[in-house]
């Protein structure tokens, strides 16, 4: 029942590794939706959210206002440092939880959570495997001008207001170099699928 962490960095690929790997069987669990799902209308999170940044917060139908908040918190470390404070303690208690559902669906299940925050938030949890999606900072800032539509500058604000590529790389048991093409990025995903066993095995030594 092997429970393998994945990230990367904001334009890295990682939803590409993730959609492939539960292509081979594996369950993804996605922080992002989990943080999404405990911040729906009359959750305890938005209620503290709504207490701790004003009610603006919250829109007319009872949902966050998510460009609101993120304008409120973005560049400012003590404001997302409280708004960590509410919202992974709840995201830990609903991973544990879906990580639970899952092997007890199936005890040979393979886990993959999907997690953005893993260095700064989950980092001494237990995996049996760390995956990092990479690829250098000018690849991603490009992907986000042409695919996303940032500009230049909030592409680079971005980036830098990530942990850094070398905190993700030294925490890395298997690395994934997106910066090629997609099928390349799937070769070694469905490299790393085949080798699972052994790379857990290895690293349980």
């Amino acid at each position: 029942m092997p429970l393998i962490a994945l990230t990367g960095g904001i334009a890295s690929g990682k939803s590409t590794i993730a959609a492939r790997l539960a292509e081979r069987g594996a369950v993804v669990v996605d922080a992002d939706r989990i943080v999404r799902d405990v911040q729906q209308p009359g959750s305890p999170v938005l209620a503290d959210i709504a207490a701790e940044f004003g009610a603006s917060m919250i829109l007319a139908d009872g949902t966050l206002d998510r460009p609101r908040l993120g304008a409120k918190v973005f560049g400012d470390d003590d404001a997302v440092s409280r708004l960590n404070a509410i919202v992974h303690p709840a995201v830990r208690v609903e991973s544990a939880r879906r990580f639970a559902d899952a092997f007890a669906d199936d005890p040979e299940a393979v886990v993959v959570y999907d997690v953005p925050l893993l260095v700064e938030a989950r980092v001494g949890d237990p995996w049996e495997l760390i995956v990092v999606a990479h690829a250098p900072a000018d690849v991603r800032l490009g992907r986000l001008v042409e695919l996303r539509g940032f500009s230049e500058t909030d592409a680079a604000a971005r980036l830098a207001a990530q942990v850094s590529d070398d905190a993700r790389l030294a925490v890395a048991d298997v690395v994934i170099d997106t910066a090629g093409s997609i099928d390349e990025t799937l070769r070694q995903t469905d490299q790393l699928w085949d080798d699972l066993p052994g790379l857990i095995a290895d690293r349980a030594r």
